[in-house]
């Protein structure tokens, strides 16, 4: 009865367009009241999700996203990417996955990349001669790749979610491989759309372009560096590194590239301080909302059931995919993060499944759902800069969600693929 009302209620508030984080406190405080629990119980559950140290790391990622934007650090990307590969047919689909690579690398955020690179790459791929629907398409499953290449606010989500004190470093360590495959794998996409479409072939600027380009990109991917060079070191945790990353972008967009200045520095920070409060109101209301599934223990009962339909390790994480692929559609990522983490992690580790592994399946996963309706918010904010309706782009997108898929499922049944980098430097 009471999972009937938890689950009810929270399918009800949704149907109805209720926000996320609203509609998961009311079924826990709903279902507390069912279950005779006092509703202090939900608020001290929402305070206890969001009093964990390594999430202070989050509004400060954010918010260096948003600064790394406002510096003009997008545009420098895409010009070295196009000065790169923008002579192949279809080049600009493949500059617009390397620069979101790269600028992912320096925010971590699916929606801060795919509204940084698609205002500059959706205009100019318009421009010369490219369908709508194509340019927002790559730039909106390029930008998934930005939640496996370090850093990842998504990625400390997932470690404080797992109970177990999964090492931050060590995920961070786990994306870079899966991140360079799963962003070659959508090159190879764009590339072979591009082909069949018979889009345009783009022109080398020569090889000073290049190196000029280059050049002044690199202060902007330094920030990638810094942050990874300093947790590898010791020098800092990933909660201060990611200080360290909103100090440094505004040095280098202030003083390097003398493209930020007080007002946009102003107006990044107010903008970062309500996005964070939305993620984090996210995590305290999916923490009460978990902690009633763990009372009605359908963790358990859930791995009793996947258990008693199959033993075998493969199957296992093919259900679970299956099981996140579904749930991400309809809810967006640090909820599902917040409650599926701690369900499905115990029943991947019952059949031997790293943690760091599991938290790469995870990252791609439920990144798919952002780019799939009826939610997909980062699909949507393409939507949005492409001025491209959704219908659309669905239409269309189908390679670029194969190509998602293909990368989770490498990802998913070949662990060295994650976990060869952290292995091999903690050694």
């Amino acid at each position: 009865m009471e999972l009937l009302v938890l689950f009810g209620v929270l399918f009800i508030l949704l149907a109805i367009g209720v926000p996320v984080a609203f509609s998961l406190l009311a079924a826990a405080l709903c279902c507390f009241a069912a279950m005779g629990i006092p509703p202090i119980v939900a608020v001290q559950r929402v305070a206890a999700g969001i009093s964990v140290f390594t999430l202070m790391a989050i509004p400060f990622f954010i918010f260096a996203g948003d600064l790394m934007y406002r510096a003009g650090i997008a545009d420098r990307l895409v010009r070295v990417a196009d000065a790169a590969v923008g002579r192949v047919r279809g080049g600009l689909g493949i500059v617009d996955v390397g620069a979101s690579m790269m600028f992912g690398a320096v925010s971590g955020s699916a929606i801060a990349s795919a509204s940084a690179i698609g205002s500059t790459m959706v205009p100019l791929m318009r421009d010369k001669g490219y369908p709508g629907d194509y340019a927002v398409n790559v730039t909106v499953t390029a930008a998934i790749v930005g939640l496996l290449i370090p850093p990842s606010h998504n990625m400390i989500i997932y470690s404080a979610a797992s109970g177990i004190g999964v090492s931050i470093g060590d995920l961070f360590l786990a994306g870079i491989v899966p991140g360079l495959l799963t962003g070659a794998m959508l090159m190879l996409a764009a590339w072979l759309v591009a082909r069949r479409r018979g889009l345009p072939v783009g022109r080398f600027p020569g090889w000073r372009e290049f190196i000029r380009a280059a050049a002044y990109a690199i202060p902007g991917l330094m920030t990638a560096v810094i942050i990874m060079g300093g947790i590898l070191s010791g020098f800092f945790t990933p909660t201060e590194s990611s200080a360290v990353a909103v100090v440094y972008t505004v040095a280098i967009g202030a003083l390097v590239y003398r493209s930020l200045g007080w007002r946009g520095t102003w107006e990044a920070a107010a903008k970062s301080v309500r996005t964070a409060s939305m993620v984090l109101f996210i995590i305290a209301a999916a923490t009460a909302f978990g902690f009633a599934l763990a009372l009605l223990e359908v963790p358990a009962a859930l791995a009793s059931l996947i258990a008693l339909m199959t033993e075998n390790p493969l199957l296992t994480l093919l259900i679970i995919n299956l099981m996140l692929l579904a749930l991400g559609t309809f809810m967006d990522m640090a909820p599902l993060i917040v409650i599926t983490t701690p369900i499905f992690l115990p029943v991947a580790m019952g059949v031997g499944v790293d943690p760091v592994h599991f938290g790469i399946i995870m990252m791609l996963n439920l990144g798919i759902g952002l780019v799939t309706p009826p939610v997909g918010s980062v699909l949507f904010v393409g939507s949005a800069v492409g001025k491209v309706p959704v219908t659309a782009l669905v239409r269309t997108i189908w390679p670029f969600y194969l190509t998602l898929v293909a990368a989770l499922l490498l990802i998913t049944y070949v662990p060295a693929l994650s976990l060869w980098l952290p292995q091999a430097i903690g050694q």
